[in-house]
């Protein structure tokens, strides 16, 4: 009778909690704050997330219940959390219960990879502690989790770690409760973890401290070693010595674009560039990905590190090693992506040898595995927040919301600058960026990408959605994989999946006014489309103006040579083509005579290439080495202060969308170079025009009905200069204006905005179409 007075006075709760809990220190949190308490029960991973129970008195349960959330870790995220009421055992003491592994089609969240904290970093400074200059150095606050798990839930046999068993000290710290590496699942030290080799041709092998002073040493010289990272390998060299960069770009093939400086510190990146508060926030996130920012015209960064650009992207250590390796060597590194232009990350030890051994002078490796290949992640201030322009390491497998439930949808992006999204029970994850499809090593990349997701989100799509271009590699194996699994397969516009993206992102449904500015993709009409006003939601769009097609005089190498696109430009207005004619008359000879022949030279509506055409005419670039070069470059050019915009006119339609005519424009610029106006001014005065149009259109488009929320997405929005003049000329208008920060708006975030739609439209299937908003 003693026994049930006594557990008739204590409840017993069991919660289920999802999100972003586990590899975060979640479990550790939980035991202290119940013990705390003098609560009973155990806590455990599972696929679903973490499963607690709870006993003790009524109230301690309670405060429990209900101080859970603000007690959890700064990596973990509660997305619910579930409680049942549970007859209560008898169980007075907490533990930590092994992990559960079944079926569940909810899968646990698993963390982004994390940069060293305060704590590991103090350690790995202090010449007493035993992980002094340790490279693998970690807790359960920071380091490796996306990048080594190799299924849910997360637990040290399921990564890569599995390997390395804990030696006596690493495995009293990991049992210990009261320790910051209690259930650190990475947990290692020099006697247990990884170790680091430096191999080179011709030279005995050397691990630990002599591989890491051998290493500091090369790059002092001038030499490019490849440096094995968190999500894979990355190229190494003095950012100071310019004829190694050269040596670096020419083995590369990466003749301009800009490549990435590494520094120790916040304060040595200071010395070569301004940095704004936001941009420092960026920078010390513990994503630590590559921030652009403005080069301060001192320092020691070699000028053809970023060649012709006023910005520099620069980041501090993600790992360990490579903070070992900046206050080593040089104190600003170029830190790339292991691999030739453009194609994946080299991963494995022997893959990088293969692939990087006419490009790099030595290796720095190890013997922990990266699983999930993942490139660094790429972030600019726009507008005064941080917005990510690339999407890997540091931030994914974030999810992203969605405000609807839909069935589990797999969406594959379009060609370039890929990325797939994988939605299921009300949120959407979006994979790391792939990059580009053309070759077989990025096209593997993907497929390996496909089935790593579906594999770790534990969700069995029963939709497959891709981009409306028939020839996209993307959407034959879209086609191809639907066909073989029997599930329904749909195309989405390229514009309307980049307007979805955006309201996605901010949690919207209802119509807005969407603008998509980018290089080109496939339009309704079979024509190519790119600078887009829409009335859209999620079900469906209309288009309201656009601007006026350019003709891309050779086809596709027009993209590559903005010179054909000046020319067109010119004739298109009735000017002569003096201002394009480097290359002398025979050029533009055969310019005029593709002119003179339309079905050898489609037209296009994009943005981007409106921008290559002014970058061309204004003397700046006639060829390109990567995309988007001209226009960045153009951007690059502007003058700093304001100028007006140029004239334009907004061509209404009986029949159709209305037309942004540009002519008046070019004709404008023509009479301004000629006139000895600079480039400088030129380029800010047709930034300010491209901001007026988006202006003029919204507001032509509301007079007619339409709402007063504008989303912008699409490449050309990474433009800071141009985001900012559009949204202050919205914003002077009465717009709200909508953009992106967490997602890309270039086609890194299209694969979000497909799902988003498909999902969405699954969920409307049963009504008439007349009922679909802007179907």
């Amino acid at each position: 009778m003693a026994v049930l007075a006594q557990l008739g006075s204590r409840v017993r709760r069991s919660l289920r909690v999802r999100g972003t809990v586990q590899g975060v220190g979640f479990r550790p949190a939980v035991c202290r704050f119940a013990t705390g308490l003098a609560l009973g029960g155990f806590v455990r991973n599972d696929e679903q997330g973490v499963l607690i129970e709870i006993e003790g008195g009524a109230d301690a349960v309670g405060r429990f219940v209900s101080e859970l959330p603000a007690t959890a870790p700064p990596l973990a995220w509660i997305e619910s959390l579930e409680a049942t009421a549970l007859d209560p055992v008898g169980e007075r003491t907490f533990r930590i219960a092994p992990s559960q592994v079944g079926d569940a089609e909810t899968r646990a969240s698993i963390p982004a990879d994390c940069a060293p904290c305060v704590d590991c970093l103090r350690e790995l400074h202090d010449p007493n502690d035993r992980r002094h200059r340790y490279p693998f150095i970690n807790c359960t606050a920071c380091g490796p989790r996306f990048t080594i798990v190799r299924s849910t839930p997360y637990d040290r046999s399921r990564t890569t770690m599995a390997a390395f068993g804990l030696c006596e000290a690493c495995r009293a710290e990991y049992e210990d409760p009261r320790d910051r590496r209690f259930h650190a699942e990475p947990n290692a030290c020099p006697l247990c973890g990884p170790t680091v080799t430096l191999v080179r041709p011709g030279a005995a092998h050397e691990t630990g401290e002599p591989a890491l002073a051998a290493t500091a040493r090369l790059l002092s010289e001038g030499s490019i070693v490849a440096v094995k990272g968190a999500g894979g390998f990355l190229l190494a060299v003095d950012a100071s010595d310019a004829r190694a960069v050269a040596r670096l770009r020419l083995r590369k093939c990466r003749p301009a674009k800009p490549l990435a400086v590494m520094a120790a510190s916040l304060e040595e990146l200071e010395r070569v560039a301004i940095i704004n508060e936001a941009e420092r926030s960026a920078l010390l996130s513990p994503a630590r990905p590559i921030v652009i920012v403005r080069r301060s015209g001192s320092g020691s960064v070699a000028a053809n590190v970023a060649p012709g650009l006023l910005e520099l992207g620069v980041c501090l250590p993600p790992t360990p090693l490579q903070q070992l390796l900046v206050e080593d060597g040089p104190r600003l590194l170029v830190m790339t992506s292991g691999n030739r232009s453009e194609e994946p990350i080299a991963r494995d030890n022997r893959e990088a040898e293969l692939r990087l051994g006419a490009i790099a002078d030595a290796f720095l490796v190890h013997d922990r595995d990266v699983h999930t290949r993942a490139d660094d992640s790429v972030v600019r201030v726009v507008a005064g927040h941080a917005a990510v322009l690339r999407r890997a390491r540091g931030y994914v497998p974030q999810s992203i919301a969605l405000p609807f439930e839909g069935p589990p949808t797999l969406a594959v992006g379009a060609e370039l600058k890929t990325a797939i999204c994988l939605t299921r029970n009300g949120e959407a994850i979006l994979s790391q960026h792939i990059g580009d499809l053309h070759d077989a090593e990025g096209f593997a990349f993907f497929t390996e990408t496909v089935d790593k997701l579906i594999d770790l989100t534990g969700a069995t799509p029963r939709a497959v959605v891709h981009d409306l271009h028939p020839d996209y590699r993307s959407t034959r194996w879209a086609r191809s994989w639907a066909r073989q699994r029997g599930i329904h397969c749909q195309a989405v516009q390229h514009h309307h999946a980049h307007v979805a993206s955006c309201l996605i992102e901010n949690g919207r449904t209802a119509p807005a006014l969407g603008v998509a500015f980018d290089g080109t993709g496939f339009g309704l009409d079979g024509t190519l489309w790119g600078g887009e006003i829409m009335l859209a939601d999620l079900a469906g769009f209309r288009r309201l103006a656009h601007l006026r097609p350019l003709r891309l005089l050779g086809g596709e190498a027009a993209v590559r040579q903005p010179w054909r696109l000046a020319a067109a430009a010119l004739f298109d207005a009735g000017e002569g083509s003096d201002l394009c004619g480097a290359g002398g008359p025979g050029r533009m000879a055969a310019a005029r005579a593709l002119w003179e022949r339309p079905k050898f030279s489609p037209s296009a509506t994009g943005a981007g290439r409106w921008f290559d055409a002014v970058a061309a005419l204004c003397g700046l670039r006639s060829e390109t080495s990567y995309d988007g070069q001209a226009a960045i470059e153009l951007e690059a050019l502007a003058a700093a202060d304001d100028h007006p915009p140029y004239e334009f006119s907004l061509e209404p339609s009986s029949e159709g969308p209305s037309v942004v005519d540009l002519r008046p424009t070019v004709r404008a610029i023509a009479a301004d170079l000629r006139g000895g106006v600079g480039p400088s001014v030129v380029a800010a005065r047709f930034h300010a025009t491209l901001a007026r149009a988006i202006g003029a259109s919204c507001a032509r488009a509301r007079e007619m009905g339409a709402p007063t929320t504008v989303a912008l997405s699409g490449g050309c929005f990474q433009n800071r200069r141009l985001t900012e003049l559009a949204t202050a000329e919205l914003h002077g208008q009465g717009f709200e204006v909508l953009v992106q920060r967490r997602v890309p708006c270039n086609d890194g975030g299209l694969a979000l905005g497909q799902a988003a739609i498909a999902a969405f439209r699954a969920g409307l299937s049963h009504l008439p179409e007349v009922a679909r908003p802007c179907a």
